[in-house]
């Protein structure tokens, strides 16, 4: 007993050092590091190593842990135009030697030698010249036992690292975020921990922590190594002390005596009644520490694990006896600098505090597993993390290579990983096929561990098929098959045009803040939580380009930039990103927002917060692809609305007549970590030189995990004469949490401006070109019918994903193809706006303008032309697009408008631009600096415009 009190008093220190870093502290195990120079010797030929090569100190060499790519080995990658993803610089696919000699100390005979790496592909293992072993786990570190091969002396290890094709499966090579060249690339290498480890013959093999919230106690399992069969009697000692946490609090050490010939032993450690839970809230941490000692051996392990339980309640997710609302974010490895995985907490604890920033607490996992330190990490922020396996698409049952793989690749990371507080939700991979598979590899993972919540995959036969029946949850992005035009089965609010009509609901919809997804809900008896929402198209910032100094280049930024320059609008690039960037983060507002107002909802996972730099360049997010701001909008404004608390306000429209009663009600979504009791909700109605209009107050009582109408409001809106853009603001007294939605004022009599001295026409005919002749005054609504070889659609949102992958997908499966067009650029202080109050950029009264409209091409004019609203295109074409643009036309002055306003004259926002336009004609202000003949404005309406050629690009789901 006193010397496994010494042993957890030694680990008592080790600890206290290891909290004030946020790290664990390596096991205490005697290890040699190999870290350092090796030889190396690339298998170009594909011929495989002699044996000479095995121990052939002369070759080249190669830094480990690192890859080919840090140490630029194998071939230059001279290809300047890729666009699908950035270009590594220099590229190596195949077999990979490692050669190094080692010196084992005579302290390690006797004891059980092991080769520990963190994370590699593939591998065979040579020790002075005699094959070992193989190893093919990518998903958790691969290890070897070599007691016999490296015994005390001088030994030559080779290491043979396979990133080749017939390495893993097809499916797992092709497919997988673990080897997809959109984002970590498939490196070659061996990256994190590095070392030889000597651990007694009898000792702690693993252990597996099982802690329960509700008894406030943890249930070890411990594994026993025993290699010294004489070895029968002995005794194992548990403790466990907080170590993330100011509130301290450990546990008595209880030993109890075992018998070293069973191979498991099991133990429950009460933690008392003040222990501490872990949760998002308060990610309390606890060591567990276990000391082992029998007939002269000892060892010692420690395991780190949160107390808590991750659960459903009906159609929500709780954790310990609190609802929990899943605000996630996708992850695909996306690391530019090296292009593989980070393997530091460091690191991780960065991704990690940015996205809480963010309001985000739950991470997916696409098609691949992260590391040990990732884990590490998440327990210490606070985050929920789903991992999946490294597979997207169909698994066969009657594959049996592919399924043993996937198989052993789960129990491996069930192994490497349960442990870990953050680990509470685990899919099979990413929009998965083949339900037999499916449902034999959830049963197998079920069954060997319960510390998580299961689902056969995200978004499985892209939420065609609904819920399978083995599955806890259901990430998707539809709950089962629509009626065509329909999205009652939606699970996000933003779709390609391959696969849902018109872009799904905030394309298609009249904006409002009523609109959920309660539908889709009504239709699944398990937590839905929304797949991939968002992937709001952003135009790239091309000032990023500088930040790519490591073995990634940005080429396909380049391309990019190049291709608007030549165009004639590379000056434009940052409007673009801006004017962009901002609609798309208020379309993303939008999605999160019905994902709030769904009552039972289990949350969504965005795609993304972050650009993800793959997949034909998919530049998604409010952040850069290193988790940096593009300026878009403020950590603080977005947590307005994606938050734990959200207060919402619920209306029919953003725009209003000023005779109208604005009216809406007010919503709290309170998922944080109790309730909102003797608490106020304050708003307050301003107008554009933020004087109060109106104001209110609502008294709270909103319990914890409740979505709750607290009451109407009616803002006065009276003393609004002129069209107007106001901000209604909402906060809770003495709280963060606040809100606000901007909102529309027109007056009531724009339905009756009548144009003075002005032409109004539809086509260029005659009578236009005689009152431009005479010097008079056109405004042209263009036919859209005898114009469209000129003109593109008119889409209210931003792109989605991008337009080269779902352009070739939708021609491939005869659907509609999107126009493509990300938002407007124009100027607020432009004299045609007076009456119509506008943003730079894209905003809620823009849509029945937008969704009626059909920008032309405007790519003949000079580069200097800018009209006066313009349409900004994706990166794949480059057209210069104008919505509302003029000339001088002979004698006269034209504005031309590409949107027929007259189809939605019902909407005061459609009158007000219409009236605005005319009286900006009948002002000085009309007065266009550029002139054009009649015969170029003929030619401009009449001539094919012709792109370049956009190549294809596919998708797995979509094969």
């Amino acid at each position: 007993m006193k010397n496994s009190i010494k042993l957890i008093a030694c680990l008592l220190i080790a600890g206290m050092c290891a909290s004030c870093t946020g790290k664990l502290p390596s096991d205490m195990r005697n290890r040699i590091s190999l870290e350092g120079q090796w030889g190396m010797l690339l298998d170009t030929a594909d011929v495989g190593f002699s044996i000479a090569q095995l121990s052939n100190s002369g070759m080249d060499s190669l830094f480990l842990p690192g890859t080919t790519d840090i140490g630029k080995k194998g071939k230059y990658n001279p290809d300047m135009t890729q666009t699908n993803a950035l270009s590594r610089e220099f590229i190596f696919e195949g077999k990979a030697l490692y050669t190094k000699v080692v010196e084992i100390p005579e302290n390690w005979r006797g004891s059980s030698v092991r080769l520990f790496m963190e994370r590699t592909k593939p591998t065979t293992i040579w020790i002075d010249g005699k094959e070992v072993g193989t190893n093919d786990n990518i998903s958790t570190a691969q290890q070897y036992e070599l007691s016999e091969f490296l015994t005390p002396g001088t030994h030559a290890i080779a290491i043979q690292v396979d990133n080749g094709l017939k390495a893993v499966p097809d499916k797992v090579f092709h497919s997988s975020h673990a080897y997809s060249s959109s984002t970590q690339t498939n490196w070659n290498g061996i990256i994190g921990k590095f070392y030889l480890e000597s651990a007694p013959l009898c000792g702690i093999e693993d252990i597996q922590a099982y802690p329960d919230a509700t008894k406030k106690s943890v249930t070890v399992k411990v594994t026993l190594r025993n290699r010294d069969i004489k070895t029968q009697q002995g005794e194992l000692s548990f403790y466990a002390e907080a170590w993330n946490t100011d509130k301290k609090h450990k546990t008595p050490v209880a030993t109890i005596g075992i018998d070293c010939s069973v191979p498991e032993q099991i133990y429950e450690l009460p933690l008392g009644d003040n222990a501490l839970c872990w949760s998002e809230f308060s990610p309390a941490l606890y060591r567990l520490s276990v000391a082992f000692k029998a007939d002269g051996y000892t060892d010692v392990r420690q395991v780190s694990f949160g107390l808590r339980n991750f659960s459903v309640k009906g159609k929500q997710f709780m954790i310990n006896d609190k609802v929990t609302f899943l605000r996630g974010k996708h992850d695909a490895c996306v690391f530019p600098l090296t292009a593989h995985t980070a393997m530091d907490v460091d690191s991780w604890r960065r991704y990690f505090q940015i996205a809480k920033e963010y309001g985000i607490n739950h991470y997916r996992f696409h098609s691949w597993c992260p590391p040990e330190a990732c884990f590490e990490a998440a327990d210490i922020e606070g985050i929920y993390l789903q991992p999946e396996l490294p597979v997207w698409g169909n698994v066969d049952i009657e594959d049996t290579v592919l399924c043993d793989y996937l198989k052993k690749e789960g129990l491996n990371l069930h192994k490497a990983y349960s442990n870990h507080a953050s680990f509470v939700m685990f899919a099979l991979g990413n929009e998965m096929t083949g339900k037999e598979a499916l449902a034999m590899l959830v049963q197998t993972f079920k069954q060997a561990d319960g510390r998580h919540l299961y689902a056969s995959g995200s978004n499985n036969y892209l939420g065609m098929e609904g819920k399978q029946a083995d599955e806890q949850y259901f990430t998707t992005c539809r709950v089962g098959r629509e009626k065509e035009g329909t999205f009652n089965t939606h699970a996000r609010a933003s779709f390609s045009f391959a696969d849902a009509e018109d872009g799904g609901y905030l394309n298609h919809t009249y904006p409002n803040s009523v609109m959920n997804f309660s539908s889709a809900e009504e239709l699944c008896d398990v937590p839905v939580i929304g797949h991939e929402t968002g992937q709001f198209q952003v135009y790239p910032n091309f000032d990023e380009i500088s930040k790519y100094t490591g073995v990634l280049k940005p080429r396909n930024f380049e391309v990019f930039k190049k291709r608007l320059e030549e165009a004639g609008m590379g000056n434009q690039a940052r409007d673009f990103m801006q004017a962009s960037g901002r609609w798309s983060a208020l379309l993303y507002r939008a999605d999160i927002e019905m994902n709030l107002r769904t009552p039972h909802w289990g949350g969504f996972q965005l795609l993304d917060l972050q650009d993800y730099p793959g997949q034909g360049s998919a530049y998604v997010g409010i952040l850069d692809a290193f988790m940096d701001s593009k300026g878009l909008i403020t950590p603080e404004e977005w947590r307005g609305f994606c938050c734990e608390v959200v207060p919402l306000f619920c209306t029919e429209k953003f725009c209003w007549a000023n005779n109208e009663i604005v009216t809406g009600d007010i919503e709290i979504a309170n998922y944080s970590a109790g309730d909102l009791d003797r608490k106020q909700l304050s708003w307050t109605l301003t107008d554009s030189k933020k004087q109060v209009l109106d104001e209110g107050m609502i008294p709270l009582q909103v319990k914890q995990g409740e979505l709750v109408k607290v009451g109407t409001i009616k803002p006065s809106v009276s003393a609004v004469h002129k069209a107007e853009k106001v901000n209604l603001s909402l906060s809770i007294d003495g709280t963060p949490y606040k809100n606000s939605y901007p909102l529309w004022i027109y007056p009531t009599d724009n339905q009756s401006m009548q144009p003075k001295d002005i032409l109004v026409a539809t086509d260029l005919d005659s009578d236009m070109f005689n009152t431009l002749k005479a010097g008079g005054k056109v405004l042209l609504f263009p036919s859209k019918e005898k114009h469209q070889e000129q003109t593109v659609g008119g889409l209210f949102q931003t792109d989605y994903w991008n337009y080269r992958m779902f352009k070739s997908i939708c021609e491939n499966i005869h659907r509609p193809v999107s126009p493509g067009t990300l938002g407007i650029l124009t100027d607020p202080e432009h004299a045609v706006f007076a009456g119509f109050p506008t943003d730079f950029h894209t905003n809620w009264q823009w849509f029945p303008i937008i969704k009626q409209s059909y920008p032309m091409i405007l790519d003949r004019l000079p580069n200097e032309y800018r009209p006066i609203v313009q349409v900004i295109d994706n990166i794949e074409r480059n057209h210069k697009l104008g919505l509302l643009f003029e000339f001088e036309v002979e004698k006269g002055k034209l504005l031309v408008c590409m949107s027929d306003v007259k189809v939605v004259w019902d909407k005061p926002e459609a009158r007000q631009f219409y009236n605005s336009i005319l009286q900006y004609m009948d002002s000085p202000d009309f007065s266009p600096s550029f002139h054009l003949t009649a015969e170029a404005l003929k030619e401009l309406f009449s001539s094919k415009v012709e792109s370049g050629k956009i190549e294809k690009l596919g998708n797995i789901s979509y094969e």
